[in-house]
């Protein structure tokens, strides 16, 4: 029997919009002072780039729901479909496994005309997840160069925006940053969605 209509008869459906985004997936409000976070993701306010979201700063900070706190360049030359080339320069395996998410039937990202693809030289945008590690390097400019103009540069998690708590970031200039340790698939949807020149998710 085809998956997808086993799917529907167990009552599994695609989303139509997000419902349930985890409290702890959403952006943070500050409500008071908190000294001692890992990343120095709270020093002048909340850093969403830094922050690995540990809950040590609880109740100082508090989630607030919302997903949507990504950062896009939108280029509407993408609107009809967006082809991605996912790259791993040093993760822990979070933000693939919520990235590979986005492409299952309860959220399917191809409704949205967002697709992956095994070639840089056929994609659009390049998804960068993780850590730089010095072995990476040269890959990492390798793809970035084999992909053709205009790219879209995706820098996913914290590790990817700021080293998290064991590195350094990814030091180029991205048009799409998705914060969150790892980023709900609703936050990356929004921010792909954004990119390509669509109003969010």
């Amino acid at each position: 029997m085809n998956w997808f209509l086993r799917g529907l008869r167990r009552g599994v459906k695609t989303e139509s919009k997000p419902t349930s985004t985890p409290p702890w997936a959403s952006s943070l409000k500050v409500e008071g002072n908190f000294q001692g976070c890992p990343t120095n993701a709270i020093e002048d306010g909340w850093d969403s780039g830094k922050c690995i979201f540990c809950r040590r700063c609880y109740p100082s900070l508090k989630p607030t729901g919302d997903h949507r706190m990504a950062s896009a360049r939108g280029n509407p030359m993408f609107r009809r479909s967006f082809y991605l080339y996912p790259l791993d320069v040093g993760t822990c395996g979070g933000c693939n496994s919520e990235l590979k998410l986005i492409s299952s039937p309860q959220y399917d990202m191809t409704r949205f005309g967002i697709f992956f693809t095994n070639s840089p030289r056929h994609a659009d945008g390049v998804v960068i997840m993780g850590v730089l590690t010095e072995g990476m390097r040269e890959v990492l400019k390798e793809t970035l160069d084999a992909v053709p103009s205009p790219k879209v540069l995706i820098l996913l998690g914290a590790c990817a925006i700021s080293g998290g708590v064991v590195g350094e970031g990814v030091k180029i200039e991205a048009d799409v940053i998705v914060p969150g340790c790892p980023p709900s698939p609703n936050t990356i949807l929004d921010a792909l969605i954004k990119a390509k020149g669509g109003k969010g998710w």
